[in-house]
Formats: C-alpha cells, structure tokens, sequence
C-alpha cells in the first residue's frame, strides 16, 4: 500500500512538473502570437490539471482503504484476544469450589480471631510481669505536663490538644499580670 502511494506521488509530481512547462510553453506561444497552438495547449493544461486532481483523490481514497484494513485488522487481534480472556475465565471459574473457598475464609477468620486473642492475652501477661502500667502512667504525667506547660489542656482521648481555659490563671500564678501580656499582644500585632 505505501509503495502504490509513493507511485501515485511520483506520478503526481512528474503532471505537476509536465503543467509548470505547459505554462511556460503558453507563454512564449502567446508572445509570438500563436492563438491556435495556445487553445490546444491550454486544452492541454486543462487536462493535466484534472489528472493531478484524479491523483490526489486517489491517493486520498487508497490511504482511507489502508486504514480501514488497518482498523480491521486491530479488531480481528481484539477479538482473538478476548477470545482467550474468555477461555481462561471460563477454566478459572469451572475450577473454582464456591463452598470450598467459603470454608477455608471463615478457617482463616477463625485462625486470625485464636491469634488475636492470644496475643492479647501474651501482651496482658507481658504488661503484668514487666509492670508498663507504671511506665504508662509516668509517660501520660510527662505529656499533662508538657501540654500545661504550653498552656493547652491535656484531654483523655488525646485526639485533639485544645486550649486551656486555665491559662490567664497558669500565667498570673507564673508572676506575669494577663494585662502586661494581652498589650504585648496588641503591640506585635499593630507592629
């Protein structure tokens, strides 16, 4: 197909050429006051013009075949590839034991619940022999104390650190009057 389509630009090019010289040819014709060889020879002109509209249109037509055939072609390789997607799903699912994978899942969550709770009850032991109760307790003291000292309250779920209601009290038991810093604080913002 590409080598019909570089023929057909070969050939187009030669007409191309074959009109620039007709129309050279017309001119020097017409100087010389020959009108009879100048009507055939732009008879003539008329002609290659239409053949290289003819080829244009043809080559048009061929490269519109080509990708049909090229389209054609993709979608007989689609088809032969969902043709073996089909064939193995359809092996998969003949082999496929719905009630045998529905034992072994709930075998599996069976087996995970025994391990979950026996790590518990290890971790339990572990705590109880080691004694990170205390550690625990000494470590939530530590974060109150961080948190208070930041002036943020210390909340059970410590999901969110919120502002302590207590801090104006925190500050004047610190020996700073709430006055002297709420003008620091409006003179760094007017600054």
């Amino acid at each position: 197909c590409v080598c019909v389509l570089r023929e057909l630009d070969r050939e187009r090019g030669r007409l191309e050429q074959q009109e620039r010289k007709v129309i050279a040819d017309i001119r020097k014709m017409a100087k010389t006051g020959q009108m009879a060889a100048v009507k055939i020879m732009a008879k003539d002109l008329v002609r290659t013009r239409n053949h290289v509209k003819k080829f244009i249109l043809m080559k048009a037509n061929i490269q519109a075949i080509s990708l049909k055939l090229q389209t054609m072609r993709t979608q007989a390789a689609m088809a032969k590839a969902m043709k073996g997607v089909a064939k193995a799903m359809s092996q998969i699912n003949s082999n496929m034991n719905i009630p045998q994978l529905q034992q072994i899942m709930m075998n599996f969550e069976k087996e995970t619940e025994i391990m979950d709770l026996k790590e518990e009850v290890i971790s339990d032991t572990m705590e109880d022999v080691l004694g990170t109760e205390d550690e625990d307790e000494e470590s939530e003291a530590i974060v109150t104390q961080v948190l208070d000292e930041l002036g943020l309250q210390y909340d059970e779920e410590l999901s969110k650190a919120v502002p302590s209601k207590s801090l104006p009290e925190s500050q004047e038991a610190a020996g700073v009057p709430t006055s002297d810093l709420e003008a620091r604080l409006e003179q760094l913002k007017s600054s």
